[in-house]
Formats: structure tokens, C-alpha cells, sequence
């Protein structure tokens, strides 16, 4: 039971501290959403992957999350992501999303970061 709980806040501490610098490096470009320092954006990122998972797991529920096939599934979940990047502006003060339009950029932005995370993380592994 601790164990399992540990493995949990480390768990809410690596999302917080990945997501936190890649939301934090967004904005400091200037796409599509702007936080006011780190602790906002480590804070967003917990944020965002709560409404993530609660948006993904109500969507799968009512039998409306499409597959990921193509452009199409590409698309909608594009816009998914935009919606709960959107749905988590309204919970942490210290970010501001940039309207529909800035949070299709920052989705982009998040995307494109998070695959040049992870080649630099194999090119060194």
C-alpha cells in the first residue's frame, strides 16, 4: 500500500517536473500560451494530465473516443487535446491559453518538444 503510493507521487513528480519544462519552454516561444514562471507550468502539467485522463476516460465511456487511424484520428485528437488544454486554462491562475487557435499551436509546440525530448533521451541512452 505505501509502496503503491510512493510509486504514485513519484509518479505525479515526473509528469510534473517533464510536462512542467516543456509547458515552460512553450511559452517562453511564445506558442500559444504564456505561464507565469515555472511553478505555474509544473502545476499546469499536473493540471492537464487530470483533465486528460478524465476527458479521455469519459469519452472511451460513452463509446465516443474515435481509433487513432490515419489523419482523421490524427485530427480529433488534435482537437481533444486543444479542448483540454483550453478545460485546464480555467483551473491554474498562473497560465493563459492563447484562445482555440493558441491552443491548436500549443498542442503542436507540445507534440514537436515532447518527440525532440525523446530522441535526445535515445541519442544518449
Amino acid at each position: 500500500m505505501i509502496s503503491g503510493l510512493i510509486g504514485l507521487l513519484v509518479g505525479i513528480a515526473v509528469v510534473g517536473l517533464m510536462g512542467g519544462l516543456l509547458i515552460w519552454v512553450l511559452s517562453s516561444l511564445g506558442l500559444g500560451l504564456k505561464v507565469d514562471g515555472f511553478g505555474a507550468a509544473f502545476i499546469a502539467a499536473i493540471v492537464i494530465a487530470l483533465v486528460s485522463n478524465v476527458v479521455i476516460w469519459l469519452l472511451s465511456s460513452l463509446g465516443l473516443l474515435p481509433a487513432n487511424v490515419g489523419f482523421f484520428g490524427a485530427l480529433i485528437n488534435l482537437l481533444i487535446s486543444a479542448v483540454i488544454l483550453l478545460i485546464a486554462d480555467r483551473f491554474v491562475a498562473g497560465m493563459k491559453v492563447n484562445g482555440f487557435g493558441g491552443a491548436i499551436i500549443a498542442v503542436i509546440g507540445f507534440g514537436v518538444l515532447q518527440w525532440l525530448t525523446g530522441l535526445i533521451a535515445r541519442f544518449f541512452a
